[in-house]
């Protein structure tokens, strides 16, 4: 199985697959079992380290929520994230979402243009101080052209501003007027460029799936839920 697009126009793909590093885990948007689970999730990855402070651990607990109520007020088609503590007090984290993108009807579609127009748009006004926001056009294999937005932005969190990697990947939908976006971030600002490689591998994996027959879909893929190598 795969992901459903939904709502195809005629002669565009129903389904999609993308697949995570095994370390990664899905993230719950169904706002009725969220927060239980993202906190037994996040609590279970933290056994064994006495050494992180409650604090910090709630603090990421808060912040995963966060991500996926935000992820579900937006309409994401699926959201992951993964969670690390090399030692002391350090953590390492990261959430990528999936997002559909139409373009409005008076709005040029072309991947150039919307490339820059997203890139104008993500993470608000460039945080001064930062790097500039990176604005590619990337060829992927088996794909095509695909938009690549990176940067580091302050993300406002209830009044305080917090430095975030980011990074966004847009994928034209065949026959449609419509993007998927893979938007991931991080907060560990510090190893961008580590997690932008895993980012970009992520996104690497995107691939849309026609669907011939009910039940049956070219090429075969596992479904993004239930796959033992994404970490559920």
């Amino acid at each position: 199985m795969t992901h459903p697009v939904t709502d195809r126009a005629t002669g565009a793909p129903a389904h999609y697959k993308l697949r995570y590093p095994g370390s990664w885990w899905y993230l719950d948007l169904d706002p009725s079992t969220r927060d239980a689970s993202i906190r037994r999730r996040i609590e279970h990855q933290a056994k064994g380290v006495p050494q992180l402070s409650r604090e910090r651990l709630d603090g990421l607990i808060r912040d995963t929520r966060r991500t996926a109520r935000e992820a579900y007020a937006r309409g994401a088609l699926q959201a992951a994230g993964m969670v690390r503590f090399p030692g002391g007090n350090a953590m390492l984290s990261a959430t990528s979402v999936v997002l559909r993108m139409p373009v409005p009807e008076d709005q040029s579609a072309d991947l150039a243009e919307v490339l820059f127009g997203a890139g104008m748009q993500a993470g608000g006004p460039q945080t001064s101080g930062y790097p500039p926001r990176e604005v590619d056009l990337v060829e992927l294999e088996d794909v095509g052209p695909v938009g690549r937005i990176a940067s580091i932005e302050d993300i406002d969190y209830k009044g305080r501003p917090v430095p975030t990697a980011l990074l966004h990947t847009l994928f034209p939908i065949p026959n449609r007027r419509e993007y998927l976006l893979v938007s991931s971030s991080t907060p560990n600002v510090e190893l961008r460029d580590q997690f932008f490689e895993v980012f970009d591998a992520i996104a690497g994996t995107l691939r849309f799936v026609e669907v011939k027959s009910k039940g049956t879909a070219v090429p075969a893929a596992q479904s993004p839920q239930g796959t033992d190598e994404n970490g559920k």
